[in-house]
């Protein structure tokens, strides 16, 4: 089974990605925890290039190309062999991430994103993918708050760092993705930032797609 977090940055996805790969474990399942970019040792080289405020003149493309080509090091080496020998994978972002914020956001083009990503992973689709949504004032301001107490990686990164609107086309292009497919990805409100609730909320989806499946352990 793989299951995958995804939403605008400061929705929570990591904290709540991490929390529900605990919660499986605890019931019994097997789980590999990861995460995009940076899931593998090339990965997290490629993560240092992309998330860099220092490569500001990265072209859209060469950015989609990145994320695509961390994907399928991740795909190769973690999300594929983990799958292969029957465990769960809870990864905090997966495709959907290109989608909203290269092909949408950055202009790239969904056909071109897919193509590219369809030979990354080779077409695997998460199972369920879990969007957490929040509007981007709430969701940088987040970012920043967190980012100077410590709490995240040293400093806003490029992505982070885009203007608002940006942030908006993300949240629009992943409402509109889950507007399309509901039985894949399901919409959970993470404006309130209250942990325990929105995990809650989170687990109710996740344990009851688990036993609609009869995913064994």
């Amino acid at each position: 089974m793989f299951i995958t977090f995804e939403g605008p940055d400061g929705c929570g996805k990591s904290t709540q990605s991490r929390l529900m790969a605990e919660k499986l474990e605890a019931a019994g399942y097997r789980v590999v925890y990861t995460r995009e970019p940076g899931g593998t040792d090339i990965g997290r080289k490629i993560r240092q290039i992309v998330l860099s405020n220092a490569n500001e003149g990265m072209s859209p493309i060469a950015e989609a190309l990145l994320y695509a080509a961390d994907r399928a090091q991740h795909v190769f080496e973690i999300i594929g062999p983990t799958l292969k020998a029957g465990r769960v994978v809870v990864s905090d972002r997966f495709v959907d991430s290109s989608f909203a914020y290269q092909a949408v956001a950055l202009n790239v083009g969904m056909a071109e994103v897919k193509a590219a990503n369809d030979i990354a992973t080779g077409g695997l689709r998460p199972d369920l993918t879990i969007l957490l949504d929040v509007d981007p004032r709430t969701g940088i301001s987040r970012v920043k708050k967190a980012k100077s107490k410590g709490q995240a990686e040293a400093q806003v990164d490029r992505i982070e760092a885009r203007d608002l609107e940006y942030h908006a086309v993300v949240r629009k292009a992943y409402l509109d993705m889950a507007a399309r497919e509901p039985d894949r990805i399901k919409v959970v409100d993470a404006t309130s930032g209250d942990v325990a609730s929105v995990h809650s909320k989170v687990c109710d989806i996740v344990m009851g797609f688990f036993s609609s499946k009869d995913v064994s352990k």
